[in-house]
């Protein structure tokens, strides 16, 4: 059983982290390794639960690489990662080297259709461009 409230550590890392959970885990551990390929070594943690949310794990995390991504299946307005980076921002702004940044689905309805879903919701491919970018920030 997960514990709730306890985030996981997926992959360490040592150059930023990421913040996700859902269908955006798996898809940012395959970022991470083709991001490890170009010499980015990415941190993964996985909240496993948002309420009760393991704020530790992600001051930690941020503390330790000082850069941050937040990854996550919903819009990128009004989401749960919206409230998780703005609260990094707000209260862990000091030890940030970069600004926050976000991966998260285009602010429209989900669509039924396979081909417009897989454009819509964020794929490995969009969470290897934020790692890119961030890491050159």
């Amino acid at each position: 059983m997960i514990p709730f409230g306890k985030a996981k550590t997926v992959r360490e890392g040592k150059d930023l982290s990421i913040i996700t959970y859902g269908a955006l885990v798996q898809r940012s551990v395959v970022a991470a390794k083709q991001a490890e390929q170009q010499g980015i070594s990415v941190e993964i943690v996985d909240l496993r639960s948002l309420a009760p949310c393991d704020w530790k794990a992600i001051v930690r995390s941020v503390k330790k690489t000082n850069r941050v991504i937040v990854a996550h299946e919903d819009s990128l307005s009004f989401g749960y990662g919206a409230e998780i980076a703005a609260r990094i921002a707000g209260e862990l702004f000091e030890y940030l080297d970069a600004p926050v940044s976000r991966v998260g689905a285009m602010d429209v309805f989900v669509a039924y259709a396979p081909q417009l879903e897989e454009m819509i919701l964020p794929q490995a491919v969009d969470v290897l461009k934020a790692i890119i970018a961030l890491h050159k920030y």
